[in-house]
């Protein structure tokens, strides 16, 4: 820096250069100062001494070759929620404020920057003046006019010999990184909310075509049994209790309409349209594939889940502020220098005789704050241990997820299958009951427990193969979304 001073303004001054070369020798003496502190102030990233797993309690032996895709939503063979979840993806509000966020985080991280590097700035003046002609015997004179023209380069850096900077800049720039991975947290959470809102569309209007054969099976009941009161074989509580049960299914309606009403403008808010221009043309839950996920090793999803990552960059971020609280203990040293050209005549303002420049070398150590820096640092080391813990909690929380997720899957397909026995058992004791009744040798108890059951059990079906799909995208969500394909490693390199 000092070359490039010398270079501007003072290259006809050699009467200068003793006092830049005292200059130089002092500040040389005080890096050797400083490079006997240098280990006083390194700063690692603390240990989260974590006990990481060989794999999951609830994997069962999987390829590990097949991570989650990238696109993992293409598993469940929908066009329309893949269109959705594209969409999202490019309009969703809450990741274009994520990323407006991470773009703040580096401007700052700029910002922060630019103190390890020199601050030059240049000016440039013309100062006219006029003096009184008044004198104290009251005489006038006419008064003096002047003008005066500068021109001059004023520099200044403060040597970062404590780190005191650099540790700045680094949280700075860990900070931007956590951003980063802050906005993939809300961008795996907005496609998520797509797939689980799009699957209970689907499960709403297969409870609704459900309900509504059931209102009719409820109805052809009603009339059967309106038939044996006529022929004498029937009573009116007979009646009554079949119009409580088909009052009953007509009344399961509403609440299903009004659900799929909401998931419908749920997925119109995360594609960032109103419901009015938003339409879902959903299907049915058995339209839906339902895809293999590989869970991987536990020590993989370190590296996966991106709220881990973004603690452990806040983390990192907090380890840098305390090395920068620990630097402030210690001197400030800085060098300004200016120089240029003043003259009362334009023409002559380059010449040698108006140069004019100063060298100031600055040492400002801290005495007494009344503690101020010493409870920023006791500050900064209490978020550290904070930000320690939290990310120890993401990553004991990031294993349990994928634990639940497992068993939920597996659980589920269980549930599942009995259901669907349910169903067959409950159809057939249905169709045989309503037989008996239009023979006229069925109860009407057995006639309405058949169909309650059977009703029950068509509604649970599709709310059973719901919450398998639900647990299948809770794993691609624990799990930290898609995975970059893995890297074939050259033989040469085995």
């Amino acid at each position: 820096m000092s070359e490039r001073f010398r270079g501007v303004a003072l290259e006809r001054l050699p009467v200068a250069l003793p006092c830049l070369d005292r200059a130089a020798r002092w500040l040389a003496a005080l890096c050797v100062v400083a490079s006997s502190m240098g280990c006083v102030l390194t700063q690692d990233v603390p240990d989260p001494a974590l006990d990481i797993p060989d794999g999951y309690r609830a994997a069962r032996l999987t390829d590990p070759d097949t991570p989650p895709t990238l696109d993992w939503w293409r598993g469940f063979r929908s066009p329309e929620l893949t269109t959705l979840m594209e969409e999202a993806q490019k309009v969703n509000l809450d990741i274009a404020a994520a990323t407006a966020r991470f773009i703040q985080a580096d401007a700052q991280a700029r910002i922060a920057g630019a103190a390890l590097l020199p601050n030059l700035s240049g000016s440039g003046s013309q100062t006219y003046s006029r003096t009184s002609g008044a004198s104290a015997s009251g005489l006038t004179n006419g008064g003096r006019e002047t003008v005066n023209y500068s021109s001059s380069l004023s520099a200044s850096y403060e040597f970062d010999f404590w780190g005191k900077n650099r540790d700045a800049a680094q949280a700075a720039e860990e900070t931007a990184i956590a951003n980063r991975f802050d906005r993939d947290v809300v961008a795996l959470t907005t496609l998520t909310s797509v797939a689980n809102a799009y699957f209970q569309v689907l499960a709403s209007q297969d409870r609704l075509r459900t309900a509504r054969q059931n209102i009719a099976s409820a109805t052809r009941i009603l009339e059967a049994i309106k038939q044996r009161l006529k022929a004498g074989t029937g009573n009116d509580l007979d009646v009554a209790q079949q119009e409580a049960v088909l009052a009953n299914q007509r009344a399961a309606v509403p609440p299903l309409r009004q659900t799929l009403a909401l998931n419908i403008n749920a997925l119109a808010t995360l594609v960032a349209r109103p419901p009015e221009s938003v339409n879902v043309t959903g299907g049915s839950l058995n339209q839906m594939s339902s895809p293999r996920v590989t869970s991987g090793l536990p020590s993989e999803l370190l590296t996966q889940r991106p709220d881990i990552r973004r603690q452990e960059a806040q983390l990192a971020s907090a380890t840098a502020n305390v090395g920068n609280a620990r630097a402030q203990f210690f001197p400030s040293i800085q060098l300004t220098g200016q120089g240029g050209y003043q003259s009362s005549a334009l023409v002559s303002l380059f010449q040698p005789h108006a140069a004019f420049f100063s060298v100031v070398g600055s040492l400002t150590q801290p005495i007494f704050d009344g503690g101020k820096i010493l409870g920023n640092f006791e500050f900064t080391r209490a978020r550290q241990d904070e930000l320690l813990q939290a990310y120890r909690k993401s990553v004991v929380s990031a294993f349990a997820d994928v634990d639940n997720a497992l068993v939920s899957i597996k659980e589920t397909t269980v549930k599942l299958r009995l259901q669907r026995e349910v169903l067959a058992a409950s159809r057939r004791a249905f169709q045989l009951s309503e037989q008996q009744l239009r023979a006229g040798t069925a109860d009407i108890i057995t006639v309405l427990n058949t169909q309650v059951t059977l009703f029950q059990a068509e509604d649970s079906l599709w709310q059973a193969q719901l919450a398998r799909l639900l647990a299948i995208v809770s794993l691609y969500q624990a799990l930290g979304g898609g995975w970059e394909p893995r890297m074939e490693r050259p033989v040469d390199a085995l």
